[in-house]
């Protein structure tokens, strides 16, 4: 019989691949003379029995797919030293995802590098031989044509919940919640550094059980999901559980962790996520079950650091929050749906948010603020929507004087479908623009003509 470290790597070699978008029955490939194509909002309509929706390929500038085999139901984006603000084709992006594999000796921090990426070939009226449902530049399938994944992995016990990754001291460092009640520290460098030297063609390489993390906190005594790097504070993490309480964690000399074993515990149920502020070192938001916001300053002992409370924030749990970087805002997704948007210079005063919008039809399982432009954000939901946001947009009453639109937020600029029960998605820090996401289904990486 195989060890365990085999079949884990037989499986990663097996299922670790990328997915032709392409690969769809050729049935798909062309619209029958006369047949009309119309937008389909969610929510908005309903998909008749004689019709099937389709990707339009003309409002993306790269869409790519990729599965894992077991689930990968969290991850991160690594900021890697190919540049900033990157904008020429063929793109290559590094990811840090845990599994979610039903057995539980199965489990695995899995490292990404997805290279090659290329832009969707739109049609071109001066080509005849242009083939507008290829997502290559190339119509040939051809081994220098295809994205290329290469992957290394790490035996994790158990799945991972959620997992989040910072630089410290320039190296790779990734913290995993694990539902066996675990928080774990793990250098991934080495793994990232593996690529250099894997064959050519080889998917993945194996720790042989060597890998062990660099630190674990039990302290928690039950499983949670939230967890934040500090943005200010080189290896400072905060981790929040399933019982209420949140710990904060200080690195020390010689590269380990003092955990503080004070909880932070003014919410009554989960506390569901958190996150540092991205310029005060001593204040993070927290989100619960409790349908609170809470803004604390470490500065205070921990049964005092719960600065402001927002009750009510939504009518059920608060699941996500994330903090815009440039201004004095949250944005916030429940179970009911909705996306708010806070103004903290108005929270002390227990105001409404400033902006309310409900275009999911299920919970909203991740919000982000887009890195660079403070006005837009993404969300993605349990109905297996992404829909990308800008608040800076108006409603043109000139644009559709006779009323005869689907009735859409203005501030809508793009519903991403065609994934399963979607639980992240995340904007890459260096390459503007481009979105990675994460479902039961697998991973989409692509490019939308909207940002």
């Amino acid at each position: 019989m195989s060890s365990k470290e085999d079949q884990v790597e037989q499986k990663i070699k097996e299922d670790v691949e990328f997915v032709d978008a392409d690969s769809d029955d050729d049935d798909d490939e062309e619209e029958e003379d006369g047949q009309e194509v119309v937008p389909f909002v969610p929510g908005k309509g309903e998909v008749g029995e004689d019709e099937e929706m389709v990707q339009d390929e003309s409002a993306y500038i790269m869409y790519h797919q990729a599965q894992t085999g077991s689930p990968c139901l969290s991850f991160d984006i690594l900021k890697d030293n190919l540049g900033e603000n990157r904008s020429k084709f063929p793109h290559t992006a590094y990811l840090v995802a845990g599994t979610q594999a039903e057995q539980t000796h199965l489990n695995n921090v899995i490292i990404m590098r997805m290279s090659n990426l290329k832009k969707m070939k739109q049609a071109d009226e001066d080509d005849e031989d242009d083939d507008s449902d290829s997502i290559l530049d190339s119509d040939e399938d051809e081994e220098g044509d295809l994205p290329e994944l290469k992957t290394a992995m790490i035996s994790h016990l158990g799945g991972v919940n959620r997992i989040r990754s910072t630089i410290i001291s320039g190296k790779h460092i990734a913290a995993t919640w694990a539902d066996t009640g675990r928080v774990h520290i793990w250098n991934i460098s080495p793994a990232i550094e593996s690529f250099e030297y894997q064959a050519s063609g080889s998917k993945m390489t194996k720790d042989d059980g060597k890998v062990l993390p660099v630190y674990t906190f039990t302290g928690h005594q039950i499983e949670g999901f939230a967890l934040d790097w500090s943005p200010t504070v080189e290896g400072n993490l905060i981790t929040g559980d399933c019982k209420k309480n949140i710990h904060l964690w200080k690195m020390e000399e010689g590269g380990t962790w003092k955990v503080d074993q004070r909880p932070y515990a003014a919410h009554t149920e989960s506390v569901e996520d958190l996150q540092w502020s991205p310029n005060e070192k001593t204040v993070f938001a927290s989100c619960s079950v409790d349908k609170s916001i809470r803004i604390w300053d470490i500065r205070a002992p921990p049964s005092k650091a719960c600065m402001i409370t927002v009750e009510n924030c939504h009518d059920s749990d608060v699941n996500v929050i994330n903090w815009n970087k440039k201004e004095p805002f949250i944005v916030s997704g429940g179970d009911d749906g909705v996306l708010n948007i806070w103004d903290l210079r108005q929270f002390q005063k227990k105001s409404p948010p400033i902006a309310k919008f409900k275009q999911h039809s299920a919970p909203v399982t991740c919000v982000e603020w887009h890195p660079t432009d403070c006005t837009v954000f993404l969300s993605s939901g349990a109905d297996n929507q992404i829909t990308l946001w800008d608040l800076a947009l108006e409603r043109d009453p000139d644009a559709d004087p006779d009323g005869q639109s689907v009735d859409v937020p203005p501030q809508l600029l793009f519903i991403h479908q065609g994934q399963k029960d979607i639980k992240e998605c995340h904007w890459h820090p260096q390459i503007p623009g481009l979105l990675v996401s994460t479902a039961l289904s697998g991973f989409n990486i692509f490019k939308t003509i909207s940002v």
